[in-house]
């Protein structure tokens, strides 16, 4: 018996559909996709370059990894760090409209990680900005000792590495959606990278140096959303509607 029109579309699958992305991609997922990645790129770069010039002592702290933050050591670290939550939870909802169908089931478990990642390090990044470093410029940290950020042994500093935990496990869901190759595969790449950087992240109070290995989390993840916003980029130039692009 011949398939009915019905039948065919509910077995034929699209170029972009072999390729991890949904054939079908609204302007609106592009545009928040893009620039959803763009700010995550952005946010990271910043902290980056916050956190290098922290353990080089350039923002009053004794250098190092282990030494404590200054007051402007936690604003210029931690307002970009509290921006980039919310911007990498957009970025993975945005890949879960992005992806084929079949690879949904793989961008959901993202969301749901990178929500209890957003959650966590949000609550961890607004009482040091907003409790914190307000009092500890006044030189008032009585009654608020179990919120200072003290790396490697302070509550909070836990909940942050937990959070980042959970970050990594949302990039390493996030990767098989994008199944193609040249630029997927650069992207899937990267994810990948920055998910496997999971144990040296949540284990590191427990062994301190495993932070140098984690610190390669400020090359995979600003590489994993820059990649991503040329993704989306390219989908809004290339993508006509009704079928997806080679990347």
């Amino acid at each position: 018996m011949p398939e009915s029109s019905s039948q065919r579309s509910a077995t034929m699958t699209t170029p972009a559909d072999q390729e991890g992305i949904a054939a079908h991609i609204t302007p609106s997922t592009k545009a928040v996709g893009f620039w959803s990645a763009v700010l995550a790129t952005a946010f990271s770069i910043t902290y980056i370059v916050g956190q290098l010039a922290e353990w080089l002592g350039m923002l009053g702290s004794r250098g190092g990894p282990a030494s404590n933050s200054t007051p402007l050591g936690l604003v210029v670290l931690l307002t970009p760090s509290l921006f980039l939550g919310s911007s990498f939870l957009v970025l993975m909802v945005s890949i879960h409209h992005l992806a084929a169908p079949d690879k949904r089931i793989w961008s959901h478990t993202a969301v749901v990680f990178a929500t209890a990642y957003a959650v966590l390090i949000s609550i961890v990044y607004f009482v040091q900005l907003t409790l914190v470093a307000p009092r500890v410029m006044r030189g008032q940290v009585e009654g608020i000792e179990p919120f200072l950020f003290v790396p490697f042994d302070s509550f909070l500093y836990a909940v942050d590495i937990l959070g980042y935990s959970f970050m990594s496990v949302a990039t390493l869901f996030a990767a098989p959606v994008f199944a193609g190759r040249g630029l997927y595969r650069v992207v899937r790449w990267f994810l990948t990278a920055n998910g496997l950087l999971l144990p040296f992240i949540a284990l590191q109070m427990y062994f301190h140096p495993l932070i140098w290995i984690a610190a390669l989390w400020a090359v995979t993840f600003p590489g994993s959303t820059w990649a991503l916003a040329t993704v989306f980029r390219r989908v809004t130039a290339a993508q006509s509607g009704s079928t997806g692009f080679k990347a």
